[in-house]
């Protein structure tokens, strides 16, 4: 039976009251990824309010997709004084909005924004697991991260994980326990738009001055450590080796987070002349149309939306094992799976999609079409809003509906 639209089977029914929805995030860059979840959310019948540090791409994303927004600042990092302002900050907020339920997602926001809510009575209470930042952590930092997760987790209702091995590892992790642990569909927080994400021509290689004939590898996402820039580079070095035409194509930002690249490596990614590095990109489909393959050497995921929409693309996709990753790709169908932290794996596969066209096809089609079965943004978006809309229409979030 075809999903009738997200929400739209409730959406008439709350048309006296409206119940208002605050999603909350860290940082304003997160906000780039959930204009889709608010745009739906709006349809299916909420009010919804966006809280995230200032910046641009917050001002921008309310505005585009219709919603309230308030900025909070809010430190990645451990910063006892700054930490106690935001979370007073957010406790003001929600006494004064007073929402029927809050979405909390990333690891600052999660931990201030469900003690908040805990500590105002806010009816449902949701932390959107979209990854576990304590994984590639060590000593004492570790400890502190685990810590938070856990605070956070223990002051929400329902924790919301975005991937199937996210959630089991949340739970070996002892996060929460199973019951509080939900994944809903197949997984991913955002689905993919398979109307802007679609094979075709693009031209980015032409803008960008590489030749149409040239392998071009790909990546999108902060260009950071954990993200597995390190062993990509080098493993690109040892691609050149072989195929001396080949570019690296990076679409996306040097972040300035706690994982961020050395210095000596970003000077080596600027002056490369083979990699081409774009910064960021508002719209990234047609940067996906230039790649022969995609890469992300990522160590830690959630479920990761450049997978899925490189996938959308048809393009073929090398990822790793990690959590969450490893649920982003069918082996040796859509793509492959190897061990974090090696650069001669991904040496390896990609010279094995690059080398064999016939293969890439294959692997590109078998990719949309898995995508188009499984992560429809309208599917998997639309489950989302019909699981809240259960949350607040049952007096107990253990009877909810679980989708």
């Amino acid at each position: 039976m075809k999903h009738a639209g997200p929400g739209s089977v409730r959406a008439s029914s709350h048309a006296a009251h409206q119940p208002l929805v605050l999603i909350g995030v860290t940082h304003p860059q997160t906000c780039v990824i959930l204009g889709a979840r608010l745009r739906v959310f709006r349809n299916a019948g909420f009010r919804v309010l966006l809280v995230s540090g200032p910046g641009e791409l917050l001002d921008r994303t309310a505005r585009q997709e219709g919603v309230e927004r308030v900025a909070i600042p809010m430190r990645r990092e451990i910063s006892p004084i700054a930490d106690w302002v935001s979370l007073v900050r957010l406790w003001l907020l929600l006494i004064q909005r007073q929402p029927d339920l809050v979405e909390f997602s990333t690891p600052k926001a999660g931990l201030l924004g469900t003690l908040a809510a805990m500590l105002c009575g806010v009816p449902k209470r949701i932390y959107m697991l979209r990854g576990l930042k304590c994984e590639t952590a060590t000593g004492l930092k570790r400890l502190l991260l685990l810590a938070a997760e856990r605070v956070a987790a223990a002051c929400a209702h329902v924790v919301l994980c975005n991937s199937e091995s996210l959630r089991a590892e949340a739970l070996a992790l002892h996060v929460a326990p199973a019951r509080k642990l939900r994944l809903l569909g197949q997984g991913s927080s955002n689905g993919v738009d398979i109307h802007r994400f679609i094979p075709g021509r693009t031209k980015v290689r032409a803008r960008l001055g590489i030749p149409s004939n040239a392998p071009v590898v790909g990546f999108v996402g902060r260009l950071t450590c954990d993200k597995g820039l390190p062993e990509l580079v080098a493993a690109f070095e040892a691609i050149l080796s072989v195929e001396p035409s080949a570019h690296l194509l990076l679409v996306g930002w040097f972040d300035q987070a706690e994982d961020v690249l050395p210095d000596n490596l970003r000077t080596h990614i600027l002056r490369h002349p083979q990699i081409d590095c774009t910064g960021f990109v508002a719209d990234t489909a047609p940067y996906y149309r230039a790649m022969d393959v995609l890469v992300l050497p990522t160590w830690r995921e959630g479920f990761p939306n450049a997978v899925l929409e490189a996938a959308a693309s048809g393009v073929p996709v090398v990822t790793t094992e990690s959590t969450g990753a490893r649920d982003s790709v069918v082996p040796e169908v859509t793509g492959y799976l190897i061990p974090p932290g090696y650069p001669e794996a991904i040496a390896e596969f990609v010279l094995k999609i690059i080398r064999d066209r016939g293969q890439a096809r294959r692997m590109g089609r078998a990719a949309r079409s898995w995508i188009l079965r499984n992560y429809p943004e309208s599917r998997v978006l639309g489950l989302t809003a019909d699981y809240y809309h259960s949350l607040l229409e049952s007096p107990d979030v253990r009877c909810a509906q679980s989708v």
